[in-house]
């Protein structure tokens, strides 16, 4: 297990890394007003490609930590998979008076909750969007990354039928933590609550009896900022939500990288899990070859696997599928990152180590 010393530098190392990527980004955006009474503050940006047709899918896209939402679309190529694919793309943007590193709030119940605060501003920006370009509501979809990821598992629990489908990218399950100290300890794999625990949170997070919302999880195993204990969490959580705690994962081979699934009765894949050997904490992609998506960055990370084009083809938004190249067998157990041990700085106190470590991880001002 990561030790607290160890989480505070690395950390630190991320947030000077991709402090200066934010500036003189361009974009490809356009504004988004009037979408509702906005209880969490949050700004919307939006892609729509010329000609956009009706009936077209949405794409709900929440960036990162120290992020905006031109440097993630620029990173993960997603607005320019919509020019080829023909679907729109809405991204919830983080302010520095919610949050100085422009995490979103996913810790805190009063934006983590139905009808509260940032979760309430996305989804009223999920609707206003679906309704005045008249997209198809039954093809919503939401992906993000780290604290975008964590506030991906809190629409898709919170607001399960607005989504027909979501994808975690190195993020944390719905309701593990309440506060900073909390957040802290589940980034680093600690003190997580039990199965039960996190089923019940989720079933009582909206009143909801399906169709549930298709998931896919992306977790780097070397990650040392999110422990990729969550990405098991969060597949047992949805297994349990959605009723395949008795399924039995089959694993396979796409572009080198490890992919488990879990499938319905009807024989249709409910949840996938990409774990991506050797990577650390980031979004994976493939810049190079036929399916190249992005451009690498602070959190933005070359794997020779494209996720934003698998998961956009998960969804059935693009023509490509996933190159299997191995047959269904069962899935062995994951394997553990190596321990590693970092002494904690003690000569300016553990209360000044933890509120360094918080405000570089974003959940203090």
């Amino acid at each position: 297990m990561r030790s607290l010393g160890y989480t505070v530098a690395r950390l630190g190392a991320l947030r000077r890394a991709s402090k200066a990527a934010i500036v003189n980004t361009a974009s490809r955006l356009t504004d988004l007003s009037g979408f509702g009474s906005n209880p969490g503050a949050l700004v919307g940006r939006c892609y729509f490609p010329d000609h956009l047709e009706p009936g077209a899918p949405l794409i709900v896209v929440l960036h990162g930590c120290t992020q905006n939402a031109a440097v993630y679309d620029r990173g993960s190529g997603w607005s320019k998979l919509a020019d080829r694919h023909g679907f729109a793309v809405l991204f919830p943007e983080q302010t520095r008076a919610n949050n100085a590193n422009l995490c979103f709030n996913w810790y805190s119940a009063s934006d983590s909750r139905r009808g509260r605060g940032e979760a309430a501003s996305i989804a009223q920006m999920v609707r206003h969007v679906t309704a005045k370009h008249g997209l198809d509501p039954a093809r919503t979809y939401i992906n993000g990354l780290s604290a975008g990821g964590a506030m991906t598992a809190v629409m898709l629990a919170c607001y399960p039928e607005l989504f027909a489908g979501g994808a975690i990218i190195a993020g944390l399950p719905f309701g593990v933590a309440e506060g900073v100290p909390e957040a802290l300890e589940r980034m680093r794999g600690q003190g997580m609550p039990s199965r039960a625990a996190l089923a019940s949170r989720i079933a009582n997070a909206a009143d909801h009896g399906g169709p549930w919302p298709t998931l896919s999880v992306w977790h780097g195993t070397a990650d040392s900022t999110v422990s990729i204990a969550n990405a098991d969490l969060i597949v047992d959580q949805w297994r349990d939500r959605i009723g395949l705690s008795d399924a039995q994962g089959r694993t396979d081979t796409v572009d080198g990288q490890r992919r488990t699934t879990w499938r319905d009765s009807a024989g249709g894949v409910m949840i996938e899990r990409y774990d991506i050997a050797g990577m650390g904490h980031g979004t994976p992609l493939g810049t190079r070859g036929d399916a190249a998506c992005g451009q690498p960055g602070a959190h933005m990370l070359e794997a020779g696997i494209c996720s934003t084009g698998r998961i956009a083809a998960s969804w059935g938004l693009t023509k490509g599928a996933a190159r299997v190249e191995a047959s269904h067998r069962p899935a062995p157990a994951a394997k553990r990152a190596p321990r590693r041990r970092a002494a904690v700085p003690v000569a300016r106190g553990v209360g000044a180590v933890i509120e360094d470590a918080l405000r570089a991880a974003g959940l203090m001002r």
